[in-house]
Parts: structure tokens; sequence; C-alpha cells
């Protein structure tokens, strides 16, 4: 099994998912109830974009919008590049780096699977080096 298919079933069903008319205010507080960072935006069961906290910073609160009246498809982000379960992890990282972002939409056959994210791999890295328990020495090396 690829390693993102791994982490997309570690991280279990999608509960973040809004459509694209969706008020800016009802998708955050999706983001607080589900303790993360972002919003899924689907219409009839397409993929169409994420709605980020970054997103709501840049163009919700400092143009001054508000978000009771704001819908999601003004703010959302639909540019991310889109990677395949067999997308190695490294190049997943490489892609976050050079596009500034910290979600990459992963799609098996043109169908929608999930959000890596920048957290998902760091998980990834810290389980793998064994490093989540340092101990007074190594906190230094950090």
């Amino acid at each position: 099994m690829s390693k993102i298919k791994e982490i997309l079933q570690k991280k279990g069903p999608v509960f973040n998912v809004v459509t694209p008319d969706t008020k800016v205010v009802d998708a955050l507080t999706i983001m607080k109830t589900e303790n993360l960072s972002y919003v899924v935006v689907m219409q009839d069961g397409n993929y169409l974009g994420i709605m980020s906290e970054r997103d709501y910073t840049h163009k919700i609160k400092l143009q001054g919008k508000k978000s009771e009246t704001t819908t999601v498809k003004d703010i959302m982000s639909s540019d991310y590049p889109v990677v395949g379960y067999e997308e190695d992890l490294q190049r997943c990282m490489v892609l976050m780096n050079v596009y500034k972002t910290r979600y990459l939409p992963i799609f098996e056959e043109m169908n929608f699977q999930g959000i890596l994210t920048m957290n998902d791999l760091m998980r990834e890295v810290i389980a793998k080096d064994d490093v989540s328990k340092p101990n007074s020495d190594s906190l230094y090396e950090l």
C-alpha cells in the first residue's frame, strides 16, 4: 500500500467539507470543531479547492471583509498542486515548499481522495526517525 494512502486512512473520514456557498463564519466553526486549519470545498462530489486559516487572514481580516456575509468560494484557494497515492513523500515536501502551501489534494484516477498536510508529513518523519521523545542533550541539537 502506498504511504500516502496509509496516511489518509489513518486520518479517517473527512468531516470538514463545505460547499462554495457556505458562509466563511460557518466554515470557521467547522474548522474549530474539527481542530483543523482548513476545510475542503466540494460541490456535487467534485473537489473545488480549500479554504484555510491563511485564506481567512489574507482575504477577510486584512481586507476588512465580513466573515458573516462572505462565502467560501470568494476566498478559497484552488491552485494547489495535485498528487496521487504513488507520489513520493519527499517530493510532496518539495512541492509544499515550492508552492508555499501546507496542503496537497490527493487524487486517484481523477477522484478526490483527501488532503495531505504538512503536519501529516512531519508526523511521518518523526515516526520514521523516532525523535518523538528527545532526551535533554538532543534538545540543544534542534
